[in-house]
């Protein structure tokens, strides 16, 4: 079996409320943009992948494409330790395509790829409902819809002001009480002396942890964090891949730890992260950057085999207008059936996205 073509889109999906318009302390939006990867092989297999775009400058769907299929055509799909050792492409296309081999292998084997994985573990995979920086009333006004859909656990974008980070956080525990677990997230907007001061502010408010409040690097400051402080400490930044964990490991400087397929390379490297969490006990969350179909499938996946991905996992899936899937995902008490059909699970709806493609 060979590669015989590739095709790259770029897809705009506009967010609904409550999401729209998703807040971080650096920007608004009320659309999520990702770019959806399709390779055929020679035996007549397709696989489906997915990386974020989010954002980013310069977006060419045409580039990518091109990049992609003078790199892919006429390669084994099914090599994805080769793929990785090999691939030559920036992270982001490379886990699309990553993505896009595991659908393939998946399906020439006429298995899922979590049973690729090793089996699942858990059939359903929990959501943690993801949502922008909102005032007090809005913020307890979300926490209250997230209790009645089903959803155990809140995450919120946080980091513009301190003073709004502690309202909003107060808000949410006046409307809902303890009954939601709450993680914020300020996107490494403050400085050691400042995350500590508001970690000592929320610590009343029961968080289950605060995520990447201070830079990436360097990571001693997130074990001084750790040491100072009794908020339990997640980082998502930080993690770029297995080698950074190793180093967050040996430094002690999370308790949680949030990998990303977009940003770690791919469905494989999330899972030997994944295993080198389980190994030091740490659990690991799957994060989201406002994923469609097909990535939050590998999302799926991922945390229905391994043993670490234990908590709710980000999700933004339920604020969208719509997928490009032809049977959108299901989400039912806050939590997603992970699909048992081989590789994804999943078929796209060219219609749709030939409907949200944008021409670039």
């Amino acid at each position: 079996m060979k590669i015989q073509t590739v095709s790259v889109w770029v897809v705009e999906v506009p967010q609904i409320a409550p999401i729209a318009p998703y807040r971080s302390h650096v920007r608004s939006s009320s659309t999520t943009q990702s770019a959806i990867v399709r390779i055929d092989t020679s035996d007549g297999l397709t696989g489906w992948g997915e990386h974020n775009v989010n954002f980013l400058p310069d977006i060419s769907a045409r580039r990518m494409q091109a990049q992609a299929a003078e790199w892919l055509v006429g390669r084994d799909p099914l090599g994805i330790v080769a793929y990785h050792r090999d691939c030559p492409f920036e992270t982001r296309l490379k886990s699309g395509i990553e993505l896009a081999l595991w659908d393939i292998r998946g399906k020439a084997a006429g298995l899922s790829v979590a049973d690729l994985l090793g089996g699942v573990i858990r059939p359903r995979v929990s959501l943690a409902a993801c949502m922008g920086i909102q005032n007090y009333q809005r913020a307890g006004e979300i926490a209250a819809w997230c209790i009645d859909q089903g959803f155990s656990t809140l995450k919120t974008k946080a980091g513009a002001d301190m003073d709004e980070d502690v309202e909003m956080v107060r808000g949410i525990r006046d409307a809902v009480g303890d009954r939601l677990k709450l993680r914020i997230d300020p996107n490494r907007s403050y400085s050691l002396p400042e995350a500590i001061q508001l970690c000592r502010r929320v610590e009343q408010y029961n968080l289950e942890y605060i995520e990447q409040p201070i830079p990436a690097e360097p990571l001693s400051e997130a074990a001084t964090l750790r040491r100072e402080t009794n908020v339990p400490l997640a980082l998502n930044e930080s993690v770029t891949g297995p080698t950074s964990v190793m180093q967050i490991l040996r430094e002690n400087a999370a308790g949680f730890v949030l990998p990303d397929t977009h940003i770690a390379g791919g469905i494989q490297p999330c899972v030997t992260i994944g295993r080198l969490c389980e190994a030091a006990g740490i659990p690991c969350i799957m994060h989201c950057g406002h994923d469609l179909g097909p990535k939050t499938a590998a999302m799926l996946h991922v945390a229905a085999a391994g043993p670490a991905y234990s908590l709710a996992n980000d999700s933004t899936y339920y604020g969208l207008e719509n997928d490009i899937l032809t049977v959108p995902f299901k989400i039912d008490a806050g939590s997603i059936a992970v699909p048992t059909s081989p590789g994804l699970g999943i078929d796209v709806d060219i219609d749709a996205l030939q409907r949200y493609q944008l021409d670039c």
